[in-house]
């Protein structure tokens, strides 16, 4: 099976995530940069949530770049990863709406969790697809990022009963990780392609 389909339906999901979390920004009743103040919290959620979904969607083109053909089983696996991402506007909007408590800061951390291990599963999935000497399996290495990060969510969801800021920082933090798109993937498709151009 070809992967434009998938492509195009996961570009379609996280288009309308992004579009759903966006709405939660409700205008201010009055016209003053003081009525603007309530929302900077609101704001701030939105943003980092904005960057998580952006990540995800940067590093999944390049996932796909690298994938040759779609079975089955990572078709569920891409759906499985969209059911988590599509859970993150829900737990922003719970977020901001409780001030940061530690229930919904926790449940915020559970499905950046869960999206994590989805896109290591759907990652893992592909690489055993393409085979042991796929583009991917030689530009993921030991993957330290991928490793990582479900702990830094795991942390902050422990930290989340005994403070507000500390979850807060450790989701920020493993999102700066993760800003930049995984050049190896584009490293080692473009040094495939001067491969095949060279004489």
């Amino acid at each position: 099976m070809g992967k434009s389909r998938l492509e195009a339906f996961s570009d379609g999901v996280i288009a309308i995530i992004i579009t759903i979390m966006v709405l939660e920004l409700k205008a201010p009743h009055h016209a003053t940069l003081e009525a603007l103040r309530p929302l900077v919290p609101v704001f701030l959620s939105y943003a980092l949530s904005f960057v998580y979904v952006g990540i995800y969607w940067n590093n999944h083109h390049h996932l796909l770049h690298a994938t040759h053909k779609v079975s089955g089983s990572i078709l569920w696996a891409n759906l499985h990863l969209l059911f988590w991402l599509s859970l993150v506007p829900f737990t922003t909007a719970w977020m901001d709406e409780n001030h940061y408590a530690p229930a919904p800061t926790a449940l915020y951390g559970g499905v950046l969790l869960m999206a994590a291990i989805a896109y290591l599963i759907l990652q893992r999935l592909i690489i055993k697809s393409q085979g042991a000497d796929s583009i991917l399996k030689k530009a993921v290495g030991a993957d330290w990022k991928g490793r990582l990060s479900p702990l830094g969510y795991l942390s902050a969801i422990l930290l989340a009963p005994w403070s507000s800021w500390l979850p807060q920082a450790l989701y920020v933090a493993v999102a700066l990780v993760w800003l930049i798109p995984d050049r190896r993937i584009e490293h080692m498709l473009h040094g495939q392609e001067a491969g095949k151009s060279a004489p």
